[in-house]
């Protein structure tokens, strides 16, 4: 749920800079950001069921198969992660998606220089949209 109110809005947001810099393939852009986005959340999420096994004690060798849909016997609140790591697991993969996506963004559309400042920028004009968006008009 996390991830997919982030994925719109880094599709918005890439939607914004590709608009601002007036530059071509518009869906082309915004779907390639969404497929990184998907890949890194998907690696990420696989990243985390490992650790999970492993701090469970699992041993993970050869025929170990992990699998995505047996997520029973991945309750972490009892086990070694406690609280921390169901919340390191909800949210690292979401933000380490769109760390991905504002580096393709920084990198490849706006062709700035990879900085903080430049990695992040034009987030505030995209909250102030969303928000500017739900007004309306008096007639």
């Amino acid at each position: 749920m996390i991830s997919g109110v982030v994925m719109i809005l880094a599709a918005i947001w890439v939607y914004q800079s590709l608009i601002k810099v007036k530059k071509g393939n518009l869906l082309l852009w915004v779907t390639g950001s969404c497929i990184v986005f998907f890949a890194i959340l998907f690696l990420s999420d696989l990243f985390c069921i490992e650790i999970i096994d492993a701090l469970n004690g699992k041993d993970i060798g050869g025929e170990y198969d992990p699998s995505l849909t047996d997520v029973g016997d991945r309750k972490t609140q009892e086990g070694a992660g406690g609280l921390f790591m169901p919340a390191v697991c909800e949210l690292l993969p979401s933000i380490l998606a769109f760390v991905g996506v504002a580096f393709i963004r920084t990198f490849f559309i706006t062709k700035e220089a990879l900085t903080p400042a430049n990695l992040f920028s034009g987030l505030k004009e995209l909250l102030i949209s969303i928000k500017d968006s739900f007004k309306t008009t008096s007639n």
